[in-house]
């Protein structure tokens, strides 16, 4: 697996492994303002030392925001230097195993609805629709780094969850991102994947075209050379 936030998501729920660290975190999310030191000390009868270290972790896995404030309320000279504070952070962590991607589904569907009810098209022809403008931007653009045009396609299908393997004139996809939804509904999640895989080839100039190809244990299409 070579998602390119899969290291990163790992190390942060690594950090949450740790109680301390994940008991601060907790307390932190559930404040309404942002909170110093002293305070989650206090609040979680630990050494301030050990809050400390446990916070800086936490910010260096983009887990906590840092913000700067004086506690007193006065300005100026003699007003004492800025307090550190820590709030929960923007940053999602979402890690599964074997990987998925209901999000991009889920703004598949949703770009969807909106050409529905913006176009009148049906919604089967604008998941259609939305599923290739996702693989016409996520189709990889020439040749990086010395790489060759399919060693730029198995990257791209790496790095969209897809676990590709190179079989002579086939690349079969080993893992679906939409697996479960594809359980659920066959027809319309795999016709999405098909457009959407068909148009990264295309817009990318590959050598192989992507077909329905229904197996167990994989992805509903392969891809052909």
């Amino acid at each position: 697996m070579t998602s390119e936030h899969f290291d990163e998501d790992i190390g942060a729920i690594a950090a949450l492994a740790e109680p301390t660290r994940r008991d601060l975190y907790a307390y932190i999310a559930e404040q309404p303002e942002p909170v110093g030191r002293d305070q989650a000390a206090a609040a979680l009868d630990l050494p301030r030392h050990t809050v400390k270290f446990h916070l800086d972790k936490l910010v260096d896995e983009g887990l906590l925001s840092v913000h700067y404030r004086r506690l007193t309320g006065l300005n100026g000279p003699g007003a004492g230097r800025p307090s550190k504070l820590y709030s929960r952070s923007d940053r999602e962590v979402e890690l599964t195993l074997p990987e998925r991607d209901y999000r991009l589904a889920a703004d598949i569907l949703a770009s969807a609805i909106e050409t529905n009810s913006t176009t009148g098209a049906t919604m089967r022809d604008a998941a259609r629709a939305a599923a290739r403008s996702v693989g016409e931007a996520a189709a990889p653009r020439g040749e990086h780094g010395g790489e060759n045009k399919t060693e730029s396609l198995m990257s791209t299908l790496c790095a969209r969850g897809y676990e590709p393997r190179l079989e002579e004139r086939r690349i079969t996809l080993v893992n679906c991102p939409f697996h479960q939804l594809a359980q659920e509904h066959t027809e319309l999640v795999c016709t999405m994947n098909l457009d959407l895989l068909d148009a990264l080839l295309q817009q990318g100039n590959s050598e192989f075209t992507a077909r329905l190809d229904p197996q167990d244990r994989r992805c509903c299409v392969v891809i052909d050379r």
